[in-house]
Order: structure tokens, then sequence, then C-alpha cells
């Protein structure tokens, strides 16, 4: 029986009630099955994962795929970018606080390991947590418990902890910047996930998966079909930015209403075949204005397109309605 080309398991079928479209994980790699079938085991017995790989090889896309896959989907799905914690504050956000547990806490507050409610908290980018931390995710792993800060008496929780990180944890430890208990604590099962270099056999699945996804959301009836040399270009392309590059280069193309092409393919294509605003910031005016268009002017989703920060966005726009400015003075 031929195997399934998508899905997390060689149940495909029975997944699709269960696994939105979005979160199906492509590969016919031998690597990615076996990692779906850790997956689904780990999801199944709710234990501890995490998950290993370079950035934009879809590490939080398998965990979506563990708590899909844990019985009841309604559950709390919960992220946290351990990268963006503070030791003054992330106590708090993590473990909850009390009612005047310290100036400005006008009230109680869960924090996030309680606000999961028997779910899943996805804790991305781990091996930065800060130090003085680790020591508290590890009780709450060894026993099932928080202190809010303001209270000294433990509340038990619940969850599932899915953990990601793009270091090696055994070189953060060895540094001293990682706790050897809490690596192993984390390390119940671990899923390494390859880079899209080590299954270039998956490309062309992933090129109709987002070609088609993206036609959908941009209302387009022409769904790219790449001819077999541009193909064969991009299944030997290096991929730095693993699934997410592949993902941001189709959908760029839906934007500004081009064919894809490889950062490398631009220079060596013949002049009158270039884009006509290959200069970096009219390129950027140009990819702000149409993301803007194609979102009716929806900032968030707009720089979610964009792959940026809404910050970033906000500045990119007051930046360029500077530079507006100053041409319009000129002229």
């Amino acid at each position: 029986m031929k195997e399934p080309s998508v899905g997390i398991s060689t149940r495909a079928d029975a997944l699709d009630d269960r696994v939105p479209r979005e979160e199906w994980i492509l590969g016919r790699n031998p690597t990615i099955r076996r990692i779906a079938q850790h997956a689904e085991r780990a999801a199944t017995v709710g234990c501890t994962v995490l998950v290993t790989g370079e950035t934009g090889t879809g590490k939080e896309v398998w965990a979506r795929q563990i708590h899909q896959l844990g019985g009841d989907s309604s559950r709390p799905f919960v992220p946290v970018n351990c990268a963006a914690l503070t030791a003054t504050l992330a106590e708090s956000q993590l473990f909850g606080h009390e009612k005047g547990a310290f100036t400005g806490a006008l009230g109680a507050a869960l924090g996030v390991f309680r606000a999961a409610r028997g779910g899943v908290v996805f804790l991305d980018e781990v091996g930065e947590m800060p130090l003085e931390l680790q020591p508290k995710l590890l009780r709450v792993l060894q026993e099932n418990e928080v202190t809010p800060v303001g209270s000294a008496i433990p509340v038990p929780v619940d969850v599932q902890i899915v953990a990601a990180t793009n270091r090696n944890l055994e070189e953060e430890v060895a540094k001293g910047n990682f706790r050897e208990d809490l690596y192993f604590r984390l390390n119940m099962v671990e899923l390494n996930v390859p880079s899209l270099r080590e299954r270039k056999e998956d490309i062309p699945d992933f090129i109709k998966f987002f070609s088609q996804r993206f036609a959908e959301q941009y209302k387009r009836d022409d769904v790219w079909n790449p001819d077999l040399d541009t193909l064969e270009e991009f299944c030997t392309y290096h991929w730095p930015g693993n699934v997410r590059q592949l993902s941001h280069i189709i959908e760029q193309s839906y934007v500004l209403d081009c064919a894809p092409m490889l950062p490398s393919r631009s220079s060596s294509l013949p002049k009158e075949d270039r884009l006509p605003y290959l200069d970096l910031s009219k390129l950027r005016s140009v990819a702000v204005r149409q993301a803007l268009r194609a979102t009716d002017g929806h900032k968030g989703r707009a720089a979610k397109l964009l792959g940026v920060h809404a910050n970033t966005l906000t500045r990119m726009i007051s930046e360029i309605k500077e530079e507006d400015e100053k041409v319009s003075v000129q002229n």
C-alpha cells in the first residue's frame, strides 16, 4: 500500500477531522516518519517533550500537533517565548502572583501554568531561559506544582510541557548556562527535527501545500506549479531559513504578484526580467504597502505577513512616510 505523503502518521485519513489542515506535517522522509510516531506516542501519554532543530524547521508546528493529538483539542495551548522573559517579571508571568505581592499587583494572577488548565504549555527557546528561573521550572516538572509570588502555599498544576530550542543544550550545560537536571527532565522524549536540506524529497510537497494555501488566502486562481528546472533549483538550494524561508518566499510571491524567486537567482537574471525595485529601501516600501493592502490596512496581520513584529512595522511605516514627505518637498 502506498504510504500517504501528508499527515503526522500513516493513519492520515483517520486524523483528518482532528488535525487542522494548516497544522499537518508533510513528510516522506524516514526521519520525519519516525518523529511523527514518537510525537503521537508522547501526545497519548502526555509526557514532557523537547523539540530541537534549526530555526525555521517547524518546532512549534510539532508542539501544536502534540496538543491536537492529546485527546481533547479544546484544551488550552499556551506558548511562552523564553527569550523574552525577564528575571524580574517572569516568575509572576509563569507562576502567577497574589494581590499585593509587589507594587502594581492590584489583583491576583494565575500565571501561565495554572491558566493552561490541563492543556499544553509550549516553552519556545527554552535554552534562553534565565538561569535563576530554571530551578522553579524544574520544580514544576518534578512536583507538578507552582508557588505564586507572594504566597507560601504550593498550587497543583496539570499540564503537559513541550519545550523547543535551536541550541545544543548539552553544550549549554557544559558552559554552565543550563541546569543539567532540568535538561534531563525536559528530555523525556526528544524530537530532533531535521533541516530542510536533510529532507529535500519533501520540498515538492511543501511547494504544493504553500502554493495552494496562499492562493486560497489571497483569493487567487493561479496556484503556482513550477517547471522541472525551477523545481530542481528549489530542491538544490541550501535553505538556511528552512521551511519557514520556503513559506515566506512563496507567500511573498503572492503579495508582490511575481513568480517565487530564490535569493541567489535574482542577480543572474537578465536585466529586463528582474524586479524593477531591487533597491532595498524601495523593496521594503513596496512590500509594506502591498501587505497593508492585502490585509485591508490591518497592521497586526500585515506584520505577520511580513514576518516582523508589529512595533517594527509601525516604525517602518513611519520611516516610509518620512521618506515620502522628503520626496514631496524635493519635488
